[in-house]
């Protein structure tokens, strides 16, 4: 099994996404990249933890690459708003790819180049793409939140 940890907004819509492909084995919701231990997500929606709400996967590697992933990634929002998904504002809901490794790194960055070149999108991408730090799970009633409430994605 391998990991991988991406942030694209709310992250009940981005876990729900993630949970549909095959050769996903585990998802978890929380917060990474930020500076504050153990944050809540009260904590988080103050925009001062640094952290981002994140949707930690583990993965057979054998059944989905994670080529796949980042095209599950590319398509769950839209990468050129900065700290911004919809009608969610804040540094907490920004776009970014943390690699757990170096070949994940180098996936993630061919990615982006490969979007830029074929102007996929009108604006830039401000995806950032940084190194996997620790990473807090959400609290237990933001696990699979979507499904337990039988909602197809956020806002609805």
């Amino acid at each position: 099994m391998e990991k991988a940890t991406f942030a694209a907004g709310c992250f009940w819509g981005v876990e729900e996404a993630f949970r549909a492909v095959k050769g996903i084995i585990k998802t978890t919701v929380g917060y990474t990249g930020g500076r504050f231990i153990d944050p809540t997500y009260e904590d988080v929606c103050t925009d001062t933890t640094g952290h981002a709400e994140a949707v930690e996967i583990e993965y057979d590697p054998d059944k989905v690459s994670y080529e796949e992933l980042l095209g599950v990634f590319w398509e769950t929002h839209d990468p050129t708003t900065l700290n911004r998904q919809g009608p969610d504002v804040g540094s907490q809901y920004r776009s970014a790819i943390f690699f757990h490794t170096p070949e994940q790194e180098k996936a993630a960055r061919e990615s982006v180049k490969r979007l830029e070149d074929s102007r996929a999108f009108k604006r830039p991408i401000v995806t950032a793409i940084t190194p996997a730090s620790i990473f807090y799970p959400a609290e237990e009633y933001h696990q699979r939140y979507l499904e337990k409430r039988g909602i197809k994605r956020c806002g609805l």
